[in-house]
Parts: structure tokens; sequence; C-alpha cells
């Protein structure tokens, strides 16, 4: 979420900020000022509130100095009309105050919902040294991050083909159980993906101060909401309803919309209803409904959602291996071949918490730890600054890392490493007590992927092949592999 008061107090700087989001350089301006709009009636409802709320407490305790005006009065004998209806007058007063005052409140809920809304669909503003460009062909290489060569080979093949012939990697029965983008490891390199992983772990953990966590896989939509996947991007997750739960919804909604989205249906169509029905069900916080992570950034992150955290205990550092998975929407056509973009797949994740004037040297320390991997490995690969239009939606700042992958004679993303400022802390309300301020500041988030394993098993496939097809183990893995020099065809 984005600070309201920032926009206020530097609307121009705002919108400069958002306009170097190539999706946003011609909408910022309007953008902002609909934000502020929204922003301006919501605070003037706020202070209506306000005041009519003093006016029903002052009007409360005049009614009770005038009843005992009355009672002394009528105990006298000179009590009057007057006096009465002055009383009467207070109390109806009161009355309509109370009507005015749930009206305001249900308003102000109202209004505040919708510009929530609007702001939680904006992405993150990019770092002043962030490249700027529309995609991935402005990202700029950090040169002094690149690593190793590329290997000289004959006819490298891909790493389908390669476990293939192994006989170890089975994409057909995988489609026949589950469908495009799934597949089954057998043997040696099911074996070499739990080595790798339990690998990426130690190091981590052991060398550069990680905790490790066994973190939930299956969220709930505010989760979701706090790291940024909700609702923006609803239609890449993969939703789960216990089946008495998603009845009950369906029949909920059957009998308290059925009505509103026939009169909907008949003005602007069936197709409009079917949207109309969608962005509904995408705003809804619904408390039956869980998502399988697309990421345990989504977990670990969420791990300090709605608490403040003391200043001595940042950074923390938390990094967990888990099934990932995503719907990859939009993603048709692409890389159908092989393990590249699986609907689900597993990856070590780290992330930091940190206090916002740590978190770009976390940063580069979190980039440095996941180069580390690829380095033991010894895999040639290289680091590039992702450009304004190429960075995700929470990011500020993002490195990818890309590893060469001799059989498609490219480069391949195998991790991207962001600092996401407090964007992510402020939809999670998470915060942090300085030392010697009064009050709380949000703190700033990290993630980065420690590594993604199956692709590292692909980098690991094409680098190490050799002519006969067997694939030779890198020196660091081979005491998880049990001193295993090669995986080759049983």
């Amino acid at each position: 979420m984005h600070d309201i008061a920032a926009i206020r107090r530097d609307r121009d700087a705002w919108v400069a900020a958002l306009k170097r989001r190539p999706a946003y350089a011609e909408d910022a301006s309007r953008l902002a000022d609909d934000i502020l709009g929204r922003d301006t009636d919501l605070r003037e409802i706020v202070t209506q509130l306000q005041q009519k709320q003093a006016r029903r407490n002052e009007a409360s305790k005049l009614i009770g100095q005038e009843k005992a005006k009355l009672a002394l009065k009528q105990r006298s004998g000179s009590a009057t009309k007057e006096d009465e209806a002055a009383a009467s007058a207070l109390m109806a007063e009161v009355a309509g105050l109370k009507d005015d005052i749930q009206k305001g409140e249900e308003d102000e809920r109202v209004k505040k919902a919708a510009l929530d809304r609007v702001l939680a669909e904006i992405p993150n503003l990019p770092a002043s040294d962030v490249p700027p460009g529309e995609d991935e062909n402005a990202n700029v290489e950090v040169k002094a991050r690149a690593f190793g060569s590329r290997p000289t080979m004959n006819s490298a093949r891909e790493h389908f083909e390669l476990g293939e012939a192994l006989g170890m990697m089975d994409f057909e029965r995988a489609a026949k159980v589950s469908g495009a983008r799934f597949v089954y490891l057998s043997s040696g390199l099911a074996r070499l993906e739990r080595a790798i992983a339990n690998f990426m772990l130690d190091l981590h953990t052991g060398e550069f101060g990680y905790t490790e966590f066994q973190p939930p896989i299956l969220v709930k939509d505010q989760t979701m909401f706090g790291t940024g996947q909700l609702p923006k991007f609803y239609d890449d997750q993969f939703a789960a309803y216990p089946e008495p739960v998603l009845r009950s919804n369906f029949l909920r909604d059957l009998n308290t919309q059925r009505d509103a989205v026939f009169r909907f249906m008949e003005d602007h169509g069936i197709e409009a209803a079917k949207q109309m029905h969608l962005e509904e069900v995408k705003l809804h916080d619904d408390p039956g409904r869980y998502w399988l992570i697309p990421t345990a950034e989504v977990s670990l992150t969420n791990y300090v959602r709605e608490e403040i955290l003391e200043e001595g205990s940042l950074p923390r550092r938390y990094t967990a291996w888990t099934p990932c998975f995503r719907a990859e929407a939009g993603a048709a056509g692409k890389d159908t071949r092989g393990m590249i973009r699986q609907h689900q797949f597993s990856k070590v994740e780290l992330v930091s918490i940190t206090a916002p004037e740590q978190s770009e040297s976390e940063h580069e320390r979190m980039t440095d730890c996941a180069q580390a991997v690829l380095k033991r490995l010894n895999l040639h690969h290289r680091v590039v600054t992702l450009c304004a239009g190429d960075m995700g939606f929470s990011a500020k700042k993002t490195y990818d890392i890309e590893v060469w992958l001799p059989g498609q004679n490219r480069f391949r993303e195998i991790s991207s490493c962001s600092n996401c400022g407090d964007f992510q802390a402020r939809r999670m309300n998470a915060r942090y007590r300085p030392k010697d301020e009064k009050g709380t500041r949000f703190v700033h988030t990290l993630n980065g992927s420690g590594l993604a394993v199956g692709r590292t098993l692909i980098a690991i496939l094409e680098n190490y092949q050799n002519a006969d097809g067997s694939i030779a183990i890198p020196d660091a893995l081979k005491p998880y592999m049990g001193g295993l020099q090669k995986i080759e065809k049983s």
C-alpha cells in the first residue's frame, strides 16, 4: 500500500515516481488526482462525524442538566411547557444525531474501502537508481557480479532430453495424472533435487545466518494481500476450498446475489455480469478460502504481520524449502517443454525483515548469498538490475540472477532478489519500535530465491552433461549424494 500522507505532501514527486512504471506513464497524474479527491471526501466525512459526535456528547450532557432543572421546577410547581420542551428537543436532537452518525460511519466505511481498493492495486514506486525501460531488453547487467565462463561442449542437449533419456524425468505420465506443466522425477534425479535443496539450506543457515522454517503452504486471503499477490494477481494463483465450505459459499452467494446479478445481466449483458461477479470474488475476503503459496515469501514475510518488533532484533533472516504453485495464467505457449515453467515446483526462499536504513545493504547481502550457491556449484551466471517496467508488483528494486544453460544456449533466470521497502509492511501492518524514538515505524521487507531448486537441477543437467548422457555430480553435492560421482541410466 502507498502512504496517502506522502501523496498529499508531495503529489508531483509521487506522480513522477509512478510514471517510471511504463504501465502508469500516462495515467499516474489522473490516478493521483482521483486518490486525493477520494481522500478529501473521506476526510470531510470524518470531520463531520467528529463534529456530530462532539455535539451528541454535548447534547447528552445538556439533557441531564435540563432534566434536573425540570425536576426542581416540578417539585416547586414552577415548571412550564417550555421547560419540558427544552429537554424533549435535546433528546430528539440526540436521536437524530445517532442516526446521522450511523449513516456517516457506513459512508466512511464504504469510501475508505473504495480508496483502499484503488491504493491496493498500484505497484510499488521504483527506487531512484532503477534503470528506465519497458521490458527485459532494458535490464542492465551488473558486470562486477558476473561469475565463470560458458562451458565448452559439442551438441549440448536440453535438460528434458537428458532426463528422459536417463528414464528419470517423465512428463507423459505426469500429464495423465495432473495435466500439462507437471513432471515425475525418479531415482537419481529425485535424489539430486533433494540434495540440491539440502545443500542450499545448509549453506544459508550455516554460513549466512538464516533461520530455517517449515511454514504453512496454505494461506488466507489477507496473507496473500500482505505480500501483494492479491487482489491484482488473483488469476495467477491456485485457490483451495474445503468441500463443505465451497458448497455453503455457493449457496450463500446464489441466494444473496441472484436478484442483483439478474438485474445487472438485463441491463448490461451476461459477459459484463460475469466480470462484475469475478471482481467481487477477487476483492472479497473469504474466510473459507485458502491459497496455495506461489513462493515461501508469502508465509515467511507474513510471519511478522500485525506485530511490533524491537529494533535490536533486526535484521531478521528467514529461509524455507517449500513446494510452490503458480497458475502461469499469462504463460500460454511459453516454455511448454521441460521443467522451466511448471505449475508445481520447489524453491529455497530467503526473506529479510529490516529497519529502513538497513534494507539497501541487506539487498546486496541477500544477492551475495544467492550467488554463493551458484559459485559453489561452479555454474556460470550473471546478475542484472531489472528496469522499472520488468520489476514485480511489490519491488522497489530487483536483481535477477541468470544462469547459463548450454542446451538452450542462453541465460535463464534462477533467482530474483528484491527490496520491497515498506510497501509490504504497510499491507501487513508490520512495525518496529526504534530504540531512541517514540512511536513505531514500518519495517522494510526483502525476498529472494536462494535458489529455485528445479531450475538449479536444470542448470546442473545441462552444464554437467557427459557425451554418453550421464550427469557428473558437482563436488559440492557429492556428500549429499552418498559419494555418487555421476548419474547414469540404470
